[in-house]
């Protein structure tokens, strides 16, 4: 699109374009700096080029994306455009020269942005038919004008530049932070991936050993199954051809049937209560504890397997002892086993079981209960596989003593899950110590009393059954047959303890804990859990706040009264991996 056209004959005329071009190419929205270069660039070739014959210049603006504004010089006649004209245009923008014999041309375009002007085109070429030339002077003061311009926007341009660069300097510091941060997170990773290598090793280690209690399991448990079942079976076959057994002898048969078939009950109820230990599905079932009595009953049942040569001493109890509350069926399976291991693998000498109360630094009593023997020992680095399931000791003391090698696991889970410790002290050729710690709860004196008791079940008929055995042991009884008001009733009453049913519809007994347990003001409340449905379905850590989970079958007074005195625990109790003898 042409614009205009203007013509170089004096310097003035120089001055003249060179002013033009530049208010052309503010029209037109070029940039201030590429306005100056393009002015700059016609007022070079202008004056390189005075003197020529005819010589014109011509304004187009030539459209895009972006427009340009495209300048060209033509001439006649032989003149030459001086090269220092030529270079100087070409510093500042794109020059385009041609020259023949009748002439030459140059040509020079500026790219364009959006023109300020509503009608950039007109007042173009009004401007360009206006072309006159100013002064010396005054092209002196415009070309200082933009001196002054240029050095502004370079001195803008070098703060921009020192801004950018401490920016830079920012960002690389930025940049090596980031990379530290990475670099120690990409070694935490590392460590995390080594020690989970350490730690599918551990666990490859486990199963192998996994495996192997497995292998020990089958080779010790079907001998131990086999050897009842085979007494059994042979006997009664036995009774079954021999008609003509005298009687003494049909006797004395069917008391060995009966001897395997305990055996073997005795078996499988160990196995059992194993699996349960070992799920964390056995709990203790608190009452009052005869310690007494306890021993009594060892030192009955256990006289008979001591080999001759071998005295068994069990007791006294400690004397002035008060009652005290416990399991007594776990206390006695802990000592039973402890006590028949013992006898088993002790010749000559003597097999003890030694009582006493101690008092815990900073804690309560704990009763202490000891069982040394002169037996046969267990080497230092047996002391711990002892305590692996199915395991036994590898020696000639093995041969005729038959056992699964459940005995000391089983002791030292149960000792446990009644909240104390066994510890095992034993070397070959010295014979073996066992201590077991048990905290020593004081039971509840007989007769005793509290004074409010809340009782939350949603059944009226085991309300009736539950209300008289309350009242036994409590001055007043509060119930309430929904678990939402649970709370409520609670709140008001303020009991000394609260019996909960498990199952009690749209808010159970699980709920009613947990919000027992998160308020400060009732979690202190001993709780006992009753329920109707077996205890291995219930989940045991959402009941760890509980005192004790009793069945709602054979529940007597006195039960829920040593339940309610029971300690509270403290974690809901795991079973620990067999490696580490737990």
């Amino acid at each position: 699109m042409h614009l205009g056209n203007a013509s170089v004959g004096t310097v003035q005329d120089t001055f003249a374009l060179r002013r033009s071009a530049r208010a052309v190419a503010d029209l037109l929205g070029a940039d201030g700096q590429d306005a100056v270069r393009l002015a700059t660039a016609l007022s070079e070739l202008g004056r390189g080029l005075l003197g020529a014959d005819r010589l014109a210049v011509v304004f187009d603006l030539r459209p895009g994306l972006p427009d340009a504004l495209r300048v060209t010089l033509t001439w006649r006649g032989g003149h030459r455009l001086s090269a220092e004209a030529l270079e100087a245009s070409g510093r500042l923008l794109s020059t385009h020269h041609e020259h023949t014999g009748a002439g030459g041309l140059v040509r020079i375009e500026q790219r364009l942005g959006p023109a300020p002007d509503p009608d950039p085109v007109g007042r173009a070429r009004r401007l360009l038919a206006e072309h006159t030339g100013p002064s010396a002077l005054e092209d002196s003061r415009a070309q200082t004008r933009d001196l002054i311009a240029a050095l502004e926007q370079t001195r803008a341009q070098r703060e921009e530049l020192r801004r950018l660069n401490s920016e830079l300097e920012e960002t690389n510091r930025g940049v090596l932070a980031l990379y530290s941060e990475l670099s120690e997170e990409l070694e935490e990773t590392n460590r995390g991936v080594v020690a989970l290598y350490a730690e599918l090793d551990e666990k490859s280690r486990q199963l192998r050993e996994a495996s192997e209690a497995k292998s020990r399991f089958w080779a010790n448990v079907s001998h131990e199954l086999r050897t009842p079942v085979n007494a059994v079976v042979g006997l009664a076959e036995l009774l079954r051809t021999d008609t003509d057994a005298p009687p003494e002898e049909r006797a004395r048969q069917l008391s060995l049937i009966a001897d395997s078939g305990r055996t073997l009950l005795a078996l499988v109820d160990e196995l059992l209560d194993v699996a349960k230990a070992e799920s964390g599905t056995l709990d203790p079932q608190w009452a009052a504890l005869d310690l007494r009595a306890v021993l009594a009953h060892l030192d009955g049942t256990l006289r008979g397997l001591a080999r001759p040569g071998v005295a068994l001493r069990i007791g006294p109890a400690p004397a002035g002892a008060e009652p005290l509350l416990g399991d007594e069926t776990m206390l006695v399976r802990i000592l039973r086993n402890l006590l028949s291991n013992a006898l088993k693998f002790t010749e000559h000498g003597s097999v003890r079981l030694d009582t006493r109360i101690e008092q815990a630094p900073g804690g309560g009593p704990v009763l202490v209960l000891t069982v040394t023997d002169t037996g046969v020992g267990i080497p230092p680095d047996q002391h711990e596989r002892v305590f692996e399931e199915f395991y036994q000791v590898k020696g000639p003391h093995q041969r005729g003593r038959r056992g699964t090698g459940l005995g000391l696991p089983y002791a030292r889970r149960l000792a446990e899950i009644l909240g104390g410790t066994l510890h095992l002290d034993s070397a070959p050729g010295r014979g073996t110590a066992i201590t077991v710690r048990l905290p020593a709860h004081p039971a509840p004196p007989a007769g005793a009393r509290w004074a409010v008791l809340v009782a939350v079940d949603d059944d009226p008929v085991f309300r009736d059954v539950l209300r008289p055995l309350l009242h036994e042991i409590s001055d007043r009884v509060v119930e309430t047959h929904d678990g939402a008001a649970a709370l409520s009733a609670v709140r008001a009453a303020r009991p000394d303890g609260i019996v909960l049913d498990l199952h009690l519809g749209e808010v159970d007994g699980y709920r009613v804990l947990a919000d027992l347990r998160a308020d400060p003001a009732l979690r202190q409340i001993p709780v006992v859990i009753l329920t109707s449905a077996s205890l291995g379905t219930a989940d045991r850590a959402r009941l760890a706040h509980a005192r004790a989970v009793l069945p709602k079958s054979g529940l007597t007074a006195a039960r829920i009264a040593a339940a309610l005195s029971a300690p509270r625990p403290a974690a809901p109790r795991r079973p620990l991996p067999p490696q580490d003898g737990s």
